[in-house]
């Protein structure tokens, strides 16, 4: 019969110092970890699993490869959806700045304050740490700022969709009479261009998979000092 055993965990200590989360103590899955273990420890509580289940895609294979620009991807992976799905705001802004209530300006929907606050929270959350920097070890599987931010991060993007909704409901008579349609041409490109960029981001983490962890520089030699002290404790 088949049986399946769960991977075991480590404390911070037992693994390279660039894995190590600000007021996270335990929890960790081993950075060498088989494609087996990573699957398994979906189903583990582990210090990432609430995050693994409320963002579905987990970050831990472009860590492997470069930790600072993993930041800086998870980063502009929420800056970029906030700045492209609010273009038609600040296209709005920018063409009825000056020109009174003659370009069809009517009170923005509620939406924006709520999405706006959302997306500072999730910044905030993101940067700061928070609260497991003020209690190391208290908030190692439930309640860290990695899993509140995500929180904030998808009642953000429900605010902003409802705020674009009410804008494009409240205004079409207005647009229709400003710019001409968007054809079926227009459409597919568009969306051939999103395709073909959302292709080309998924070619270059999958090769990046393919390549064995092993020779990732981060993973070579042992933990750090300390490691076979927690590992003992």
């Amino acid at each position: 019969m088949l049986s399946l055993k769960l991977p075991q965990l480590l404390r911070v200590h037992q693994v390279p110092r660039v894995f190590w989360e600000d007021g996270i103590m335990s929890g960790y899955r081993r950075p060498t970890s088989s494609a087996l273990d990573c699957v398994l420890s979906s189903f583990q509580m582990t210090n990432e699993t609430v995050n693994i289940w409320t963002h579905f895609l987990p970050t831990w294979f472009p860590e492997l490869e470069s930790p600072g620009f993993s930041k800086v991807l998870r980063t502009a992976a929420f800056a970029y959806p906030f700045l492209f799905d609010n273009l038609p705001l600040f296209y709005r802004l920018g063409l009825c700045w000056g020109r009174g209530h003659s370009c069809g300006q009517e009170a923005l929907s509620t939406s924006h304050g709520y999405h706006l606050l959302c997306a500072l929270l999730t910044g905030f959350l993101f940067a700061s740490h928070l609260p497991e920097r003020l209690a190391p070890g208290r908030f190692d599987y439930i309640g860290h700022s990695h899993q509140l931010f995500h929180i904030c991060a998808v009642l953000g993007t429900h605010f902003q969709l409802e705020a674009v909704l009410a804008d494009m409901g409240s205004r079409r008579t207005w647009l229709a009479t400003q710019e001409p349609p968007l054809g079926l041409q227009g459409t597919v490109a568009t969306l051939g261009l999103a395709v073909a960029g959302n292709l080309v981001i998924i070619a270059a983490f999958t090769a990046s998979l393919l390549r064995a962890p092993g020779t990732c520089p981060l993973l070579q030699g042992g933990p750090p000092e300390g490691g076979a002290q927690a590992k003992q404790q």
